[in-house]
């Protein structure tokens, strides 16, 4: 009996999409809110409330429908509540700092959250920013990218991993004001998952 040798491994093909897909049903209420610890919880009274919001589209500004987004970030004063953080001791205890949203059928998604605060890590002095993974049909693996915002210019300018992008496209990062909604300022963060390369965001790797 001969022993088949294995070959090298198989390209992906459209239908290998990371998988499975949630139903809307799967998400509860408030898990798209980062100021609250749990369902029912007061929200965090330390720093601005605020709406981070925006679309999911693909080429041709098609939107993208129930994408899951997690969003994840330092509370106001630029700390984590994680053992990494040598001041978690310090961390807002009120703070979730980690949510998930998904699109509706016109791309859309939101959370609500506080304006985070800046930090120093190995990479050098971080802008305030909220880190966004995208995941859903269509595509082979997550996605990432960060949300700057535009009151913090000089952070921005300095910030080590914005730096990392092309300076042309270095504004496709930066959520830009979008009024205001149930009393808290809001901005904006459109996500372009495929695109010509100047429509495309800037996504990084693990």
């Amino acid at each position: 009996m001969s022993l088949a040798v294995p070959g090298p491994p198989l390209a992906p093909t459209s239908q290998h999409t990371i998988g499975p897909f949630f139903p809307h049903t799967f998400f509860r209420p408030g898990d798209n809110d980062l100021t609250i610890v749990a369902h029912g919880a007061a929200p965090t009274p330390r720093g601005e409330a605020i709406l981070l919001r925006g679309r999911v589209t693909r080429a041709g500004g098609l939107p993208c429908v129930n994408q899951i987004l997690e969003a994840w970030q330092a509370d106001a004063a630029g700390r984590f509540n994680h053992p990494l953080d040598p001041e978690r001791h310090l961390a807002d205890p009120e703070f979730l700092g980690w949510g998930r949203a998904w699109t509706d059928a016109e791309g859309r998604y939101a959370f609500r959250t506080v304006m985070p605060g800046g930090y120093a890590d190995a990479a050098g002095r971080r802008a305030p920013h909220v880190n966004l993974t995208v995941m859903g049909a269509g595509l082979m693996r997550r996605v990432q990218t960060t949300a700057f915002f535009p009151d913090f210019p000089a952070d921005n300018a300095g910030d080590p991993v914005l730096a990392l992008v092309p300076e042309a496209r270095r504004a496709r990062l930066v959520a830009v004001p979008d009024g205001t909604a149930d009393g808290l300022r809001a901005f904006r963060l459109d996500i372009r998952l495929r695109g010509d390369a100047d429509e495309e965001t800037p996504f990084f790797e693990d």
